[in-house]
This record gives C-alpha cells, structure tokens and sequence, in this order.
C-alpha cells in the first residue's frame, strides 16, 4: 500500500476518533445539565463549565469523559433514565436515595459499567434482563428495595462478577444454579427474601467465595456437604430458614471459617467432631433447631471461639469441662436444653467469659463460690433449673454483673446483703419462685442503676424497707406471693405499677394496692384479711397469671382503642377512600395529652406517600406525618431487618413502653406506636431542624454561616451524655450517626433510634452483620469478625460523629482517596505532614485561640474514641466527663 493512502488511512482513523470523543464529551455535558434539573442537584449548574469538578462526578484521566457519577446518599427521586447516555460510565451509585418505579432496561447499554450500586431505594418489579448485557460488571448491589419474581438467567454471563448483593427484597423461587458457576464470586448476599427451594449443591465449586449470607427464607433441604469445600469461606449464615437434615461431617474441612450462623432451622443429630478442625472458628450459632446428643468436647480445639449458641435445642449431658481452656470465649449461651449435672466450675477459667446463659435447662447442686472467678462476667443467667442450696455471699464479688437471673430454681436461705455491692447492675436482677425467706436486705438500695427487681414466689416477710428508694432506675418491680406486710414505701416506681406487682402478701397496704394501711385495724381488719385471702387463692391458682396478664391487659386495652377508633373514624367513606384505608392492628400514645389529637390512620396513611419521607436509615425510614388536629409528628417506619418483630407485638409494646418512660435530654423517646398490616410506626415529635448531618452540611452551603464552635462541643456532649445513659442501662446502640442524632428548635440534640437496638437482638441471628453494623463509615474495624454490636463499638462510632463536627467532613469521602475513610483520613495525618490544625474546620478553629484549643482538645477525644483496638477506647461516660472538662478549662 502507497505510504500516502496508509497516512490517510491513519489520520481519518484519528479525525473519527477525536470526533466520537469530541461527541462523547458534548453528549455528557448535556446529559449531566439535564440530570441537575431533573434531580434537582445541588452544584450541578452551567455556571460552572467544567462538570468534571461537580459533586459526585469523576472523569477520565485523559479526558473529560465521566467514568464515575456516585450520587448515594443525597434523598434524591425523579427520572434518571438519562443516566444511560452517559457510555463510558464505569461506576454508578445511586444508593440510598428515594428512586423508585422500576430499573431501567437502558442500563443494559452502559457496556463498561463495572460497578452498580442500587441499594436502599425503592424500586420495584423485576431485574430487568437487559443488565445481563454488563459483560464487565463486577459489582451489583439491588440491596434493600422492593424488587421481586424470580432472579433471571440472563445474569448468568455477567462471569466477572465478584460481588452480588440482594438482600431484603421480596425475590422468590430457587437460588440460581448459575450462581455456582461464578468462579470469580467473593460475596453473595440474597438474605430476607422469600427464596425456597434447596441450596444449590455447585456453590461448592466456586472457589473465591468468602461471604455467604441466606438468613431469612424459606429454603429448605440439607445444608450441601459441598459448601464446605470452599477454601476461602470466611462467614456462613443460614439462620431462619426451613433447612432440615444434619449438620455435614465435612464442616472441618473449610478450615477458614470464622463465622457460622445456622439457627431457626429444623436441623437434626448432633454436632459433627470435626469442628475442632476449624481453627479460625470465632462465632457458631446453632440455636433453635432440634440437634440432639451432648455437646462435643471438640469446641475447645477452636483456640479463638468468641461465641458459642446452642440454645432452643435437645442437648443432653454436661457442659464440657475442656471448656475452661477457650481463653478467648465471651459468651456460652446453652439455654433450653436438657443439660444437667453441676454448674460447670471450669467454664470460669475462661478470663474473657461475659455472658454465661445455662438458664431453662435442669442443672443441679449449688452455685459455686467462685461463681465470679471470671472478672469480666456481665451476664449470669441460671433460672429455670433445679439449682439448690443457698446464694453465696460471694456473689457479691461479681462486680461488672448487669444481669442476674436466678429465678425458677429451688434456692433456700435468705437473700444475701452482699448482692447490694454489684454497683453495674442494670438489667434484671430476678430470684424469683425459690424458696427464699427472710427479710429484704436494705442494701439492695445501692442498687441505683437497677431497672428490674423481682422477688416474687418466695417466703420473704417483714416490710419493704424504705432504703430502696435508692434503687433510682427502677422501672419494673415485683413483689407478689410472699409474706410481706407493713406500707409499700412512698416511691414513684412503686406507685406506678401495677397492684398486681404488690398481691398475695398479708398485712401489705398502701399505694397501689386498693387498701390504705388506716384500714387494717377495726371493724375493716377482718374484711381486709378477707380480701387479701382472696387474693391469695387467685395467685396461687394463676400463678402464671401473675407473670403475663399485666401485658394481656395492655393488648386488650389497645384492641379495645382499636374498635372504637375504627367504629368512630367514617370521615373515608364520604370521598370514596374505604378501600384504601389501612387497617390498623395494634397501636397507643403514651403521653395522655396527646391521645386526642393523634390519629393512628393519618399516621399510617403519611408513610404511604413517598413525598413525606424525610430520610432512610439502615433500620427504618422517617416520615413526616400531619394530624388533622394539626400537630406534626416524626414516624419512623421499621424495615425488614427483623421479620419477628411484628410476629412478636407483646415483647414489642412492653419494650416501646419501657422506653417511653426513659427521661433524658438526650434521647429521643418514642410517644406512641402504630402497628398496621406488616408494618410497625413509632412515633416521635417532629424536628424541623433534621439531623446533624443535614447541620453540618449545610452549614458548609450557607454563604452567610457565622461560625459557632460552641454549639458544637455542646451537641458533641449532648449526644455523649445520651449514649452514656444508655450504656448506663446496658442498652447498646446499633446505628450511631450523625443522621440518627436529631436536633431541636434550640439545637439540643437527641439520639435516635434507640428503639430500635432494643427491639433487634443481633446474638440471635435474626439480623445481618451489615445491618447489626450500622451505618457505612462508622462501623468499628473490629465489628468484621466479632460479629456482635459492643460499647466499645458504640464509642468508635461516636468519634467518627465527634469528627465530623470538628472537621464537617463526611465519614466517606472520595477526597481522603481509595480505601480510606474520616478515621483513617485524621488518623494518618502525620504521615502526611500535615498539622492537627490543617485537619480542623478552619473556619471555627481561626476565629480565636481559645475556641482553636479546645478544637484540639476535642479531636484528642475522637482520636481515642477510633482507637483501632477496643480496649484503649474509653468509657461514655468518661467521654463525657473529658469534653466537660473542656468547657470548664
């Protein structure tokens, strides 16, 4: 070929790729100058010509061809469609906004998408086929939204994928066969959903596997022995399904696993020896199955078991005394079994031992003295067996206790006064239906941290001593069915609670028994011990009674409320909306001045429209809720995260309640609840100052923000003091934010959802590690093998929170570079060469010297609050007292 024709050849080549560039490049501009209209997107203008500096927006190194658009986490809805026009895309984010209809078929062109992220939106209908187009996608997360139907073949080619997520939808049918055949896989997720059918047997042949999460569906059949045979397998959950069959002898060859989750099945036979194989093992959850046999020794091979669950099954024998070498074991949980023989004095070696569960069970012989051997035992849980003897006076010694159960057992003697010296008791404090005489000790007064005393069924007498006025935390109480008499002490706890708490004692008057203690002498003695009689034999003949009909006559009460509200409420009938009218199961408003003017159907009704939604949580989603009497409230809406909540509504509105009457500045307290078809409502008032992220965020948008370091560092201390209490009442919370604290009309901050850390318990399995985790950016590094929400990971996620508000930085951010978040990003400051000072707001910390040291004072606070090692972190309530001493100072 003549050299001049092969240069003209050449330079057409590079004329028509230059023009396809240029065209790329105008097609994208105005691709993205629609999309700002259209999602109304703030710093998206054609002011601006250069859209490759936009928020959210990444282009290509040599070029201005967007590769990146990551818009998660912005509220944002409306039509987005045009999003496929932009064909050079790499990476798409749209996760956590509030898109919904369904996905649209053109994403299908984005050729070389590698990564898509969909999550926590609400979109529905089915995954459409077209994105099985995305030969290069390794990344696809349709987590969190409303999709369903069965998930598509079409999605077999897309052979690059390592990562596939689509968990919490409502997808049916079987788990793909072509699942199996991902060889590249690391991660897959489709946990609650209502998937059935059986394991397929070929996802033991994909070899990169290292998550494996299914809680949560209606899978049936064995657990494949093939599973097991993946070399990289690290985390296994299977909780919650329908799976039968026993566990398979070839779990000891996946020598990697850290975590199993196996629990809520029907599994059947015992626990196969080769467990001991699995040296990596940390957390095995086997709870509520029909396993039988007794617990093998082998357990005690796995060096660094963390949790052990065996609870809800048929174990027979004694707990294995190799137990006491597993130095690094914190919680055996064993109730509801068959177990017998001794209390296990071995297991107390164990140094790290918090929770010990052998409750329900018919274990025998006394409680050891060095029952508190164990120094870091917070936990003891023994009721409900046949436990004899008398309670040694060496409990006492059990210092970090925040739960004793001692209930249901045969215990004689007296209660003793050493029980007084468990300063951290919190929870419960329970020995009742023994046989337990004597007086109260007076020094349970000291108790002030206690939340639940019960003593009922046993043989005290004499008075309730006055002392336990001290108890201040005191919420639940239960004196019932023993020989006490004499005036119930003037205190609120008491007072409030129900007579029922007070009944079947002889000579016992006062508030909030009927009869007054000047009616116990005359002619009213004998109809006053006639009455008490009564009692007696009602109590006796219904015991158990006495333990669940104060809950049986709050749901009677709510149902009642329910009729009448139904029966009243015709206002639908006349604009044709009956069919549309929610049907409301359960639902009450604690703040009696309020009763009247909320409206259980105006509140079901507002989440139902998308326009009232105010933001999306990991657990729940906030709406905006107006009555027609006119006052607005908050409704936070639970997600999917645990099913049996609903299936559960008794446990629900007792905890909902005890909370409500939790009084702190701090802590947002919920006002009432609506459960209407699957859906539980708590109620809260209404913040028209949002959220603390939305405050920091926005301050940094208002060309007129007057810099204020000292409302900071008291919302800093705000929501230490809240979270402080709460670890005070031994409730961990499970997503700390900056967009779960809540600010008031004089920027006051609450924390929220703390309901939501009472309602959900994590040990169970009942909710994923990514939703027990929290929220992304705060979650502590260690929570990626404990597998359990800790204090210590409450105080980790609290000083991201506290950096955020010195440095009104994001938790993530692009700009801190790949892999590298707020923490990392502060914490490597010095090794950039950077100054503490460089890292702070600047406009706060160059206003004056004064408020620029105590900004470093604080970030010295965050700094230990992300130590990357648990133990070094300090206590909330050491927090609290280290940023006082700030203002002070």
């Amino acid at each position: 070929m003549p050299f001049l024709s092969l240069l003209s050849i050449l330079l057409f080549g590079l004329l028509s790729s230059s023009q396809l560039v240029i065209s790329q490049l105008l097609n994208d501009q105005a691709t993205l100058l629609v999309l700002a209209q259209e999602l109304k997107l703030s710093g998206w203008n054609g002011n601006n010509s250069d859209y490759c500096t936009w928020p959210g927006i990444s282009c290509s190194s040599n070029s201005s061809i967007v590769e990146r658009l990551d818009l998660s986490g912005h509220g944002l809805q409306g039509n987005f469609t045009l999003i496929s026009e932009l064909k050079a895309l790499k990476w798409l984010d749209l996760s956590s906004n509030n898109f919904h209809g369904i996905i649209p078929p053109a994403f299908g062109n984005l050729s070389e998408l590698e990564y898509l992220d969909l999550s926590f939106n609400n979109f529905g209908g089915s995954i459409p086929l077209e994105l099985g187009r995305l030969r290069n996608l390794r990344a696809l997360n349709l987590s969190n939204n409303m999709l369903m139907g069965v998930i598509p073949d079409e999605l077999e080619d897309l052979d690059k994928l390592q990562d596939l997520q689509l968990f919490t939808n409502r997808f049916n049918g079987s788990i793909p066969l072509w699942v199996g055949n991902l060889t590249n896989l690391r991660v897959f997720t489709a946990y609650e959903n209502e998937l059935s059918g059986v394991i397929p047997d070929n996802l033991g042949s994909v070899s990169e596997l290292q998550l494996l999460n299914l809680h949560s569906n209606r899978l049936e059949g064995p657990i494949p022995e093939a599973i097991f045979y993946m070399e990289k397998l690290e985390t296994l959950v299977l909780t919650q399904n329908r799976l039968t069959g026993r566990i398979p002898e070839s779990i000891g060859k996946c020598k990697g696993l850290s975590s199993i989750r196996i629990g809520n099945n029907y599994l059947i036979g015992g626990i196969p020896r080769e467990i001991g194989n699995i040296s990596s093992l940390t957390y095995f959850e086997a709870d509520n199955n029909n396993l039988s046999g007794e617990i093998v020794t082998e357990f005690s091979r796995c060096s660094n078991l963390t949790l052990l669950n065996l609870a809800s099954n048929g174990f027979t024998g004694s707990v294995p005394s190799e137990f006491g070498s597993l130095s690094n074991l914190q919680e055996l949980i064993v109730s509801g079994n068959s177990l017998f023989g001794d209390i296990p004095t071995s297991i107390l070696r164990a140094k790290n031992l918090n929770k010990l569960d052998l409750s329900n069970n018919r274990f025998n012989g006394t409680i050891p003295e060095g029952i508190c051997n164990s120094s870091r035992l917070q936990f003891l849980l023994l009721g409900q067996n046949s436990i004899r003897g008398e309670i040694p006076h060496e409990i006492g010694n059990c210092g970090k206790l925040l739960e004793l159960q001692l209930g249901s057992n045969y215990l004689t003697g007296s209660i003793p006064p050493e029980i007084g010296r468990i300063k951290n008791l919190q929870i419960a404090l329970n020995l009742s239906s023994n046989h337990l005489h004597g007086q109260l000790p007076a020094e349970l007064g000291r108790l002030d941290k206690l939340v639940s005393l019960d003593v009922s069924n046993n043989q005290l007498s004499g008075s309730i001593p006055t002392a336990l006025k001290g108890m201040l935390s005191l919420i639940e109480v239960n004196f019932s069915n023993n020989q006490f008499s004499g005036p119930i002490p003037s205190f609120t706890p008491f007072q409030k609670s129900l007579n029922l708490s007070f009944l079947g004692n002889k000579g016992l008057c006062g508030e909030p028994l009927s009869m007054s203690c000047g009616d116990i002498d005359g002619s009213s003695h004998n109809a006053y011990h006639h009455k008490v009689s009564y009692r007696i034999i009602l109590a006796v003949i219904g015991s158990g009674l006495v333990v669940f009909s104060s809950v049986t006559m709050v749901v009677l009460l709510f149902m009642m409320r329910e009729r009448q509200e139904k029966a009243g409420k015709d206002e639908g009938a006349a604009d044709g909306q009956i069919s549309n009218k929610p049907v409301i199961v359960a639902g009450n408003v604690f703040v009696e001045n309020l009763q009247q003017a909320i409206e259980f159907e105006a509140v079901a009704k507002a989440t139902m429209k998308d326009s009232n939604k105010l933001s999306i949580g990991t657990f729940s989603t906030v709406y905006k809720a107006d009555m027609p009497s006119g006052m607005m409230l908050s409704v936070r809406k639970l997600k999917s995260m645990d099913k049996a909540i609903v299936h559960h509504r008794t446990k629900m509105i007792r905890e909902v309640e005890k909370l409500s009457k939790l009084c702190h500045d701090n802590l947002m307290r919920p006002i009432g609840f609506v459960v209407f078809e699957d859906a539980v409502l708590l109620l809260h008032q209404y913040f028209p100052n949002g959220t603390l992220a939305q405050f920091l965020q926005d301050s940094k948008k208002k060309p007129d923000y007057k810099p204020d370091w000292p409302s900071r560092l008291s919302i800093a201390i705000g929501v230490a003091e809240g979270l402080a209490l709460l670890h005070h009442l031994a409730i961990i919370h499970l997503d700390i934010s900056s967009g779960n604290v809540f600010l008031d009309s004089n920027l006051n901050p609450l924390v929220g959802e703390v309901e939501i850390s009472k309602l959900l318990d994590p040990s169970r399995g009942t909710a994923s590690i990514s939703a027990v985790a929290g929220s992304f950016g705060y979650i502590p590094p260690e929570y990626a093998y404990t597998m359990q929400v800790t204090a210590p990971g409450n105080i980790y996620s609290y000083g991201v929170v506290l950096l955020e508000i010195l440095t009104t930085r994001l938790p993530v951010d692009e700009a801190f570079g790949e892999g590298v978040d707020l923490v990392k990003w502060v914490h490597s400051a010095p090794a950039r060469g950077e100054t503490p000072e460089q890292i702070l707001d600047a406009r706060l910390s160059t206003v004056s010297f004064a408020w620029r040291k105590e900004m470093l004072a604080a970030l010295k606070v965050a700094l230990l609050c992300t130590d990357s090692t648990p133990a070094k972190r300090p206590k909330m309530k050491t927090v609290v007292e280290m940023l006082k001493e700030i203002t002070e100072n």
